[in-house]
C-alpha cells in the first residue's frame, strides 16, 4: 500500500470513527481502574496499560477526536483483545465495552484492504460457510469422511498433520468425534416432554453445535425431555453471527440476526433456549445489534428477552437424580455466559448436586481461556500463555473432569490436556453431555435395584 493511498485510508477511518462510534459510551469510562483486575491481556502483558479495556477505549477516544492515527499498533491493540466482556460487569459505569470493541472492528474490517488469499478465506468463512447450514453440512461430511475412512490415522501415522504447524495439528488431535452425513439428515424438529409438561421452549441448535457437535445437542434435547419440557427446533434457523460481529462483519451479523428472529417468531413457547456460551450472548444482543433498524427493533429485543441457557432453564425446572463415578470436577466458565448472560450459579448448582462427585472450584475461573472464537488461532501466542496459566489452576484442585458450556471452551480446555499430555488422567467435556450421562448413570443404578 503506497503512503498517499495508506493517508486516505486512515482519514476516511478516522471520519468513521468520528460519525459512527457511540461518543456518550467513550466517555462513560472513568478511567477508575476497576477493569484491569479482570482484563487476561493486561495480566499478561505485566501491567502494560494499552492492553487494557481502558486502556484500549482511550485510544478509540483519541482516534475520535483526531488526536492519534488508526495505524497498525492500533490495530494490534484491538485484535490482542479477547473480547471476552470481563471488564463489563466490574465496570462502575457500565461501560459496553463489547459494543464499542465491535463498532471498532467493523469500522477497521470495512477499510482493511487484505491480500488475495486472505480475503478469498474471510469471505469463504463468513459468507460462504457459516451462514449456510447446508454447506457447514458438507463440510461435517468432510471431517466425517477424514475421520472414519483410515486417512486421519495415515496422516497422524505418517506426521503429514505436521504440514499446518504444531499448534493446528494439536488441534486437529482434540476434534469431537464427526457425526456422519446419514445422522444429519435426521435432526428432529420435535421433541415431546417425558411426562406433565412444565415448559414449551425452541432450542437455538446453531450451525457448529448441530454439526461438530451434534452429540452435545442430542444431550440437550435428552435433558430437556427429561425435564419435561415441550421442545421446538425451528428449522428455518441458522447460524447466530457470533464470528461475523466479534470479526467486524456486522452487516452480515444483522442479516443473520433477522433471519433468526423471523424463525422463532413462528411459535409460541416460554424460552428460546442455548447450550453454547457464545452464541446466548449475541442472540441477547440482537436488540442491540439491530438498534438502528425501526422495523427490527422491538421484534429484536422480544426475541432476545426469551433467551436462556440450558443451565438456567435445567436448574429451573428440575432433572431426575444424577450421580457418576467418584471424581473431582471443576468448571470453566464460559466468558460471555458469565459476563454478557449473567449466567454463573446455575451450572455450578447442577455439577454440584451430582452425586459420587465433588465439585472443585478453582481460581479464576471466571477469567477467558484464551479461546475467544478465532483468537486462538489468530492469536496463537497470548491465548496459548493463557491457557498455560489455566491448566496449572486445573492442576491445584486435582480435577479429573473440566467442565464448560461453550464448543470454543471446550476445545480450548481439550487442547490444554492434549499439550500437557493428560488424556488418560484429565477430561473436559460440556456440561449438558456430562449432566446427561449422570441421568443415564443414576436411572441404570436403579434399574438394578
Amino acid at each position: 500500500m503506497s503512503v498517499t493511498t495508506d493517508m486516505k485510508r486512515n482519514e476516511q477511518i478516522k471520519k468513521d470513527f468520528k460519525e459512527k462510534m457511540d461518543y456518550d459510551e467513550l466517555l462513560n469510562c472513568m478511567r477508575c481502574g476497576f477493569c484491569l483486575p479482570s482484563c487476561p491481556t493486561y495480566i499478561e502483558t505485566k501491567g502494560n496499560e494499552a492492553a487494557s479495556p481502558r486502556g484500549r477505549i482511550a485510544l478509540m477516544k483519541a482516534v475520535v477526536d483526531g488526536k492519534m492515527e488508526p495505524d497498525e499498533d492500533f490495530e494490534a491493540q484491538l485484535s490482542l483483545c479477547l473480547g471476552c466482556r470481563a471488564c463489563e460487569p466490574a465496570c462502575p459505569s457500565g461501560v459496553k465495552y463489547g459494543h464499542l470493541l465491535e463498532q471498532a472492528l467493523d469500522i477497521l474490517q470495512t477499510k482493511k484492504k487484505y491480500s488475495p488469499p486472505v480475503k478469498m478465506f474471510r469471505s469463504l468463512i463468513f459468507n460462504q460457510l457459516f451462514p449456510h447450514q447446508s454447506r457447514m453440512r458438507g463440510l461435517n461430511g468432510l471431517l466425517w469422511f477424514y475421520q472414519n475412512s483410515g486417512v486421519q490415522k495415515v496422516a497422524r501415522a505418517t506426521k503429514m498433520t505436521g504440514i499446518v504447524g504444531k499448534h493446528l495439528s494439536t488441534m486437529e488431535r482434540v476434534l469431537p468425534s464427526i457425526a456422519s452425513p446419514k445422522q444429519l439428515k435426521n435432526r428432529p424438529s420435535h421433541v415431546e416432554a417425558e411426562g406433565v409438561v412444565k415448559k414449551k421452549v425452541a432450542f437455538f441448535s446453531g450451525c457448529l453445535m448441530d454439526t461438530m457437535f451434534m452429540e452435545t445437542n442430542d444431550s440437550t434435547l435428552y435433558l430437556l425431555k427429561k425435564a419435561n419440557c415441550d421442545v421446538v427446533i425451528p428449522q428455518t434457523q441458522n447460524c447466530c453471527g457470533a464470528l461475523h460481529a466479534h470479526s467486524g462483519e456486522m452487516d452480515t451479523a444483522k442479516e443473520l440476526a433477522k433471519k433468526n428472529i423471523v424463525a422463532f417468531e413462528e411459535g409460541e413457547f416460554d424460552h428460546i433456549v442455548s447450550n453454547a456460551g457464545g452464541c446466548g450472548a449475541v442472540l441477547v444482543d440482537y436488540g442491540h445489534i439491530l438498534k438502528d433498524e425501526p422495523k427490527w427493533k422491538q421484534r429484536a429485543e422480544a426475541f432476545s428477552a426469551k433467551v436462556k441457557d440450558i443451565s438456567e432453564i435445567l436448574l429451573d425446572v428440575g432433572l431426575p437424580e444424577m450421580e457418576l463415578d467418584p471424581q473431582i470436577i471443576t468448571y470453566q466458565d464460559s466468558c460471555h455466559l458469565r459476563n454478557v448472560q449473567g449466567t454463573f450459579s446455575a451450572p455450578r448448582k447442577l455439577l454440584q448436586s451430582i452425586k459420587g462427585t465433588q465439585f472443585m472450584e478453582m481460581k479464576d475461573a471466571d477469567q477467558c481461556c484464551g479461546s475467544a472464537g478465532t483468537y486462538n488461532i489468530i492469536e496463537q501466542e497470548m491465548s496459548m500463555q493463557i491457557l498455560d496459566h489455566k491448566m496449572a489452576k486445573v492442576d491445584e484442585v486435582k480435577a479429573a473432569t473440566i467442565v464448560t458450556a461453550n464448543p470454543g471452551c471446550l476445545l480450548q480446555m481439550k487442547l490444554g490436556v492434549e499439550r500437557e499430555g493428560k488424556q488418560k488422567t484429565m477430561k473436559a467435556v460440556h456440561i449438558v453431555d456430562l449432566l446427561a450421562e449422570a441421568v443415564k448413570y443414576k436411572e441404570k443404578q436403579l434399574q438394578k435395584v
